[in-house]
């Protein structure tokens, strides 16, 4: 049943550009819908140069309380908050942003959160795991801050390969600075991968039929578990290949369909306790 808009409603966004592709208002909205919570979540398109005066006419806008934030608003977004979260700090980019009580923008990126919230929602065991994560970039780096600091069940150990290894060195550098975690290093991308018991794609090589794959399957333990963080396509030529070989696998709709609890949380579109 959907609830009617008024005014005690408040109002949450999706701030995108192009908006078209958003997956956010449906999901959210049918929530609110559900629960019979009386809020609203608009896609917004608003170009890049934009951004800024949008923000500030927000702020003013004292029933609207935060949004979701994707492409390709997420580094210049952090760049405007008056605080972010380590992840964000991490990344240089945010996927989700609220206003607190003196209308300050706060900001966070949960890509970490939600993929370690989609592997445990989905079984898989973090604790003790010699994980391998292939890619340094925006993701890549969100999820290898979310593994250095999970404290509830810590990990043995996370490498990080990358095409260019200067990068694999500098996100591992990062995570020292940023976590106590001593389990970090930088590998190169043809190193052994034998020890491994987790190994991440957190690159683009899968969302096109004719990439290939970020990693070769050969000489892998046969209990390695094999994530992607691509959505669509929802298998990619990685995890068939993957599963055709008998390893199990982690699909990446998981990263945000776990997601979406965080940030909901996080910009007060959700309550804490749900």
């Amino acid at each position: 049943m959907n609830l009617a808009i008024t005014g005690t409603t408040k109002i949450f966004a999706t701030l995108a550009h192009p908006a078209d592709h958003v997956r956010a208002p449906m999901l959210f909205n049918a929530l609110f819908a559900e629960r019979q919570i009386d809020h609203v979540m608009i896609p917004i398109d608003v170009v890049p140069e934009a951004l800024p005066d949008l923000i500030d006419g927000l702020r003013g806008a004292k029933n609207f309380i935060g949004a979701a934030v994707t492409i390709p608003h997420k580094m210049p977004l952090a760049a405007i908050c008056t605080r972010l979260g380590l992840a964000a700090q991490v990344t240089g980019a945010v996927n989700a942003v609220r206003f607190d009580a003196d209308r300050r923008l706060i900001g966070d990126n949960f890509d970490g959160l939600g993929f370690i919230a989609g592997l445990t929602g989905e079984g898989h065991r973090l604790a003790g795991r010699r994980v391998l994560l292939v890619g340094a970039g925006g993701a890549g780096r969100a999820i290898a801050v979310a593994l250095a600091d999970h404290k509830d069940a810590p990990i043995e150990s996370l490498h990080i390969a990358n095409r260019s290894i200067g990068r694999a060195h500098e996100l591992a550098d990062v995570i020292h600075r940023a976590t106590d975690f001593q389990g970090v290093q930088a590998v190169s991308l043809d190193a052994d991968k034998s020890s491994y018991d987790m190994i991440i794609n957190a690159t683009p090589l899968g969302l096109h039929e004719d990439d290939p794959l970020p990693f070769q399957l050969d000489g892998l333990a046969s209990e390695c578990l094999i994530c992607d963080i691509i959505m669509v396509p929802d298998q990619t030529r990685l995890l068939a290949e993957a599963e055709a070989a008998g390893f199990a696998v982690h699909y990446g709709r998981h990263m945000f369909d776990y997601q979406m609890m965080i940030i909901g949380k996080f910009i007060g579109a959700l309550p804490q306790d749900m």
